[in-house]
């Protein structure tokens, strides 16, 4: 049955245009395979699929034109060296324009890519703090009141100037 758009063209059914429309092919799927014990999801993330187990993002697949395909794992720069010598291919991603970020990369073009892969999948398995990240941890420590300092309704009740002065009718 094909039906009318609101501009009154006819346009095909609901159900041919959802078939019609193809899902791109999951990068690297044999690690979500490994994974699958822990129950992974996975969004969408800069083009690439984000791989989480529970809160955390653990991994980003990535399988497009340019440099750094393979898969990212999500750590911090105080994990680099460690993870090296478990993962000798390892690198700092290029497309994010630091030298060194938190993120690094497995390459798809290492010799040694989906054994490397496999064995941060059986560290991720074994809850290897080295990989992982919480998203927004970072930023929440940031944001977070210093010791000391006090919040504005704590300054409203101790009697500030903005707490006398009346407020403006409209």
């Amino acid at each position: 049955m094909t039906t009318r758009s609101r501009s009154g063209r006819l346009a095909p059914p609901a159900d041919e245009v959802f078939a019609a429309r193809k899902r791109k092919p999951v990068p690297h799927e044999f690690v979500l395979e490994a994974l699958a014990p822990l129950g992974p999801e996975t969004r969408p993330l800069f083009g690439c699929l984000a791989v989480y187990v529970g809160e955390k993002i653990v991994l980003a697949l990535r399988d497009k034109p340019g440099p750094d395909n393979g898969v990212w794992l999500a750590t911090t720069e105080e994990h680099h060296a460690a993870l090296r010598r478990d993962l000798p291919s390892m690198r700092s991603i290029e497309v994010l324009g630091k030298a060194v970020t938190g993120w690094q990369v497995l390459p798809a073009d290492a010799p040694d890519f989906e054994e490397a892969a496999l064995r941060a999948c059986a560290l991720i398995e074994a809850g290897d703090p080295r990989i992982g990240k919480v998203p927004g941890e970072k930023r929440k420590k940031r944001d977070a009141p210093r010791a000391g300092a006090s919040s504005a309704p704590e300054k409203i009740a101790a009697g500030s100037n903005a707490a006398k002065r009346p407020r403006a009718r409209r």
